[in-house]
């Protein structure tokens, strides 16, 4: 047996590591665990930072696909945070019981097939959320930025601001004083939220303008860019006194240039805050010097589907094909619109996601992401832990190579999120996915973004975030390669 401790954290309420072994133990001198499963079986302790998350306390990785099918792990993954006490052995002896997901079908409602976590219904749950924010603002009292760690986004921290106009401030001043100063000077915004960041910056940038006498301001474009036609709307209000040299744009985060470009290397700063950790998103596992895509599949317990059912009036072999409907229409799915609400509510808390490991041979059409090759990511995982899962951060890699060539020659992205920095990281902790009341969060592989920036042709660098004590976040730089 193999176990791996991933966290470091010594909370001394979580199932320890003796408790896990000792009763492993109990199971195979009682007969309930086999030599020829102890053997294989290898348990990952977590600690999952995230109250809300797509995992049950103990849960099997199964193996998908006929590659070493015979020869592989038996694989545990154990939530310390969630197993309360006394409960392991029942926990452990049922997840090990378990043949593979067809034994678990009676006491799962699945929402979809296994795929990639990238396209899993989870996203779609996201998407609605940032659609009908309002709807579920309303629902539970609080805004999105309250339901935040500290209550408050980082973005809206005064001095960072401060220091981010400081520097825009100082590349306009160098390209007049080397007559490169374009006459428009566009700045871009992607995820606005509501718009408190613009306005904000907008009301420092006018300031410093006027005490330096440098008229810039009047020359200032400001894109305000969101998918969410009814975001960029709520972001007028905050904006409103510099409405003249604002745009609302809805654009797909994804692919900026798809809508501007128009303006490929016209943009002086792109800005985006906490954006990167809410997109599509995917991991893999590096093992025994071979790369394994992960695949989910979305289910409800029985148990929560019940309670769901009883509480919405839906019948329980209803509620996959109701779930769709909610995805599609939002909470009019359901006659009665509060029931709606309690329905998209609840079956959010419920979700969980079963995994399978599915050994990258046995998927020939599977592909990373632009920029990213199998033989490039073999390359770079080279002196990588033995037993590595992390994220791919697909969906950053995507919005990140999409937003350089907007970049004017002398202009600069800069994002403020999470990142992992080095791959050894994500031998130390839980970093996704979780749940941050109704949308998805996850940390950005920072380590990947720097691989492929070199590889485009530009510098990245990180930065801590030294605004808010105690804050995760950190801040990404961006420019092109002299």
């Amino acid at each position: 047996m193999n176990l791996h401790l991933n966290h470091t954290r010594k909370d001394s309420a979580a199932t320890g590591t003796s408790e896990v072994v000792a009763t492993v133990l109990e199971l195979l001198e009682e007969g309930h665990l086999q030599p020829a499963q102890f053997a294989r079986l290898q348990i990952h302790l977590d600690w999952l930072q995230y109250k809300q998350n797509f995992r049950e306390a103990v849960t099997v990785m199964h193996r998908g696909g006929e590659h070493d099918a015979d020869t592989s792990p038996m694989e545990i993954r154990v939530d310390s945070r969630q197993v309360a006490p006394g409960v392991l052995r029942n926990l452990l002896q049922e997840a090990m019981s378990h043949g593979g997901p067809e034994s678990e079908a009676a006491g799962r409602i699945y929402l979809e097939d296994s795929r990639s976590f990238r396209t899993s219904i989870a996203w779609e749950f996201n998407r609605l959320y940032w659609q009908r924010l309002k709807d579920w603002e309303r629902a539970t009292g609080k805004s999105y930025e309250q339901a935040l760690p500290g209550g408050q986004s980082d973005g809206r921290q005064v001095e960072a601001i401060s220091d981010s106009v400081g520097d825009f401030w100082t590349l306009l001043k160098d390209l007049e004083r080397q007559n490169q100063l374009p006459q428009e000077l566009f700045v871009l915004e992607i995820g606005v939220g509501m718009g408190a960041r613009a306005g904000l910056w907008l009301d420092r940038f006018c300031a410093l303008d006027q005490e330096r006498g440098t008229n810039y301001y009047p020359r200032v474009r400001f894109l305000l860019g969101d998918y969410s036609l009814a975001t960029l709307e709520y972001s007028r209000p905050a904006v409103k006194k510099h409405i003249d040299i604002c745009s609302f744009i809805a654009l797909d985060a994804l692919d900026p240039i798809k809508t501007l470009s128009f303006l490929r290397h016209k943009i002086l700063h792109v800005h985006s805050t906490n954006m990167y950790d809410n997109l599509p998103d995917e991991e893999v596992v590096w093992r025994d010097n071979r790369i394994f895509w992960i695949q989910v599949r979305a289910y409800l317990p029985a148990a929560d589907a019940a309670r769901i059912s009883k509480a919405c009036d839906v019948p329980v072999t209803d509620i996959p094909k109701m779930v769709n409907r909610l995805l599609e229409i939002g909470i009019e799915a359901l006659p009665d619109r509060a029931k709606g609400m309690t329905f998209w509510m609840e079956v959010w808390h419920a979700l969980r996601t079963e995994e399978r490991l599915v050994d990258a041979v046995d998927m020939p059409d599977a592909s990373f992401p632009a920029g990213l090759s199998s033989a490039h990511m073999e390359d770079i995982l080279r002196n990588a832990p033995g037993d590595l899962r992390f994220h791919l951060s697909s969906g950053a890699l995507e919005s990140f190579r999409n937003t350089l060539p907007l970049l004017h020659p002398r202009g600069y992205l800069q994002v403020q999120d999470i990142f992992v920095t080095d791959l050894n990281e994500y031998c130390m902790g839980f970093h996704g996915p979780g749940k941050l009341d109704g949308s998805i969060v996850n940390w950005v592989n920072g380590a990947l973004l720097r691989e492929v920036a070199e590889r485009a042709g530009y510098d990245l660098h990180f930065a801590p975030f030294r605004y808010r004590p105690g804050s995760k976040t950190s801040v990404l730089y961006t420019t092109r390669r002299e």
